[in-house]
Order: structure tokens, then C-alpha cells, then sequence
């Protein structure tokens, strides 16, 4: 299950190449405005629109990042755009009825998640197969979004990394499976870190679906203190990009 991009087409491709009866469920991304008022709710408007700020000013820097994104997947043998071959169905969103339905229908061995929103506790309730989440991050210390770049501006860059795990009902908070390290190039960007990491997490990926397809998943704990993140809001994106690099 995916929002679509090519994050998720990289992984899409290289699991459509292990087991070829791979199915796509495609859900609509959330609009702008509807993300914006749910943070405000948590944040307030002023730190809401600093975050979709960040997020606006990383696609004016989208040909920049779509240069490194090639690079990447070109360096690597990855292909960012999901192949014709594979079958997708398209929803409004992954907590609808109509998708339920169409996971009875297909009867999954596995479901993995890829740049969704989250599953909603009575969805996941209802689906009859192991749920895991692709986290571009390594939990518990960097939940949430942009895991990476929070790595780097805490000075951790060790934990540059992400997180194959289960999905519960919380936010990142279920079982690892297993987790990978990487270092993003001079280069990267807030825009290119998610691929950095999806590319270096391929093959946990693969290796985490085969678990749950042979009834071998062994989720772990991993230590640490567990904090929810969020996209910097542009003011704070500003002062590190600018006194330190991190962009």
C-alpha cells in the first residue's frame, strides 16, 4: 500500500522482481490543507504553516533533488517508476471500506506500507495477514517523519538510518524487524534523504516480507528514548541549513 512516488516505486520494483503475484493498492495523498489543519490542532497555525513552508520550499527544489534522485537509483540498478507490469488499484484512502474489501479479495500474505497515512486501528483490526511499515528512520528515537534529517541536525549521524517494522496502532511504535544504517553524500538534501534511505533499506525489505510470508517474523524492542517527529518548520530548516549545512 502506497501514496505513490518514487520512494515507493523503488521498493515496488524490486519485490515485483522476488514475487511477481505483487499487488499495488494506490490511495490518494492527503492534501496539503488537510494535513496543515491537522497540525495546527497539534501545533497551532504559526508552527503548521512553518512546517508546510518546508515542505513548499523543498518542491521549488524538486529539479535538484530529481538530478540526485537519478543518481541514486542509477548508481544502484533502482528503477523509480513503478513498472507497467505490475497491478495497482487505486482507493481514496487506505482506511476505506472499498480497500478493506479489496484485501479480503486478494487475500495477502503480507501487507507492507510505503509513504501511507496512517492505518487506522479498526482497518488494521479487520486485515487477516502481518502489516509492516517501511520507516525512514530508526526507531524509537526518530518516529515520525524525516527520521534522517532529525539524525543529522541531533549531531547522529549513526542513526542515519531506517526501520523495517510491524504496524500497531501508534505511530511507529510497532516491533522492528530489522534496521539499516547508511550516510547520506554532500548533496543530500531534506528532499533526497528518504531515498538515500529506501535505497539502502531494499534489501531489509525483501528479507522482512519473506520472514512474514514463511511465518518467521521475530520483532525486537529497540532501545532508546522514543520521540515523534515532524517536518522542521521553515524557520528552523533555515538556521541549520544555514549555520550548518543541514538542508
Amino acid at each position: 500500500m502506497t501514496a505513490g512516488g518514487a520512494n515507493p516505486a523503488v521498493i515496488i520494483n524490486a519485490l515485483a522482481a522476488r514475487w511477481p503475484d505483487l499487488h499495488v493498492i494506490m490511495e490518494a495523498p492527503e492534501s496539503k490543507l488537510d494535513i496543515a489543519r491537522r497540525r495546527a490542532r497539534r501545533f497551532g497555525w504559526i508552527n503548521s504553516l512553518g512546517q508546510l513552508a518546508t515542505m513548499i520550499a523543498a518542491r521549488l527544489l524538486r529539479r535538484v533533488a530529481s538530478r540526485r534522485i537519478a543518481q541514486i537509483c542509477q548508481s544502484q540498478g533502482l528503477d523509480p517508476v513503478i513498472g507497467a507490469q505490475i497491478p495497482v488499484s487505486e482507493v481514496a484512502s487506505i482506511n476505506n471500506p472499498e480497500c478493506l474489501q479489496l484485501v479480503r479479495s486478494l487475500q495477502p500474505s503480507v501487507i507492507l506500507l510505503i509513504s501511507t497515512r496512517l492505518l487506522a486501528k479498526k482497518m488494521l483490526a479487520e486485515i487477516p495477514c502481518p502489516v509492516l511499515n517501511l520507516h525512514s528512520g530508526i526507531n524509537p528515537i526518530y518516529r515520525g517523519q524525516m527520521g534522517g534529517y532529525w539524525s543529522l541536525v541531533e549531531n547522529d549521524i549513526g542513526n542515519f538510518g531506517a526501520t523495517v517494522h510491524l504496524v500497531d496502532a501508534g505511530t511507529d511504535t510497532g516491533g522492528a524487524l530489522y534496521e539499516v544504517r547508511a550516510a547520506p553524500s554532500k548533496g543530500d538534501f531534506i528532499s533526497t534523504y528518504p531515498m538515500v534511505l529506501t535505497a539502502a533499506a531494499k534489501d531489509i525489505v525483501l528479507r522482512s516480507v519473506e520472514d512474514a510470508v514463511h511465518g518467521k517474523l521475530k520483532p525486537f524492542t529497540p532501545e532508546g528514548p522514543s520521540i515523534l517527529r515532524f517536518p522542521p518548520p521553515v524557520w528552523t530548516w533555515l538556521r541549520y541549513g544555514l549555520t550548518r549545512g543541514i538542508w
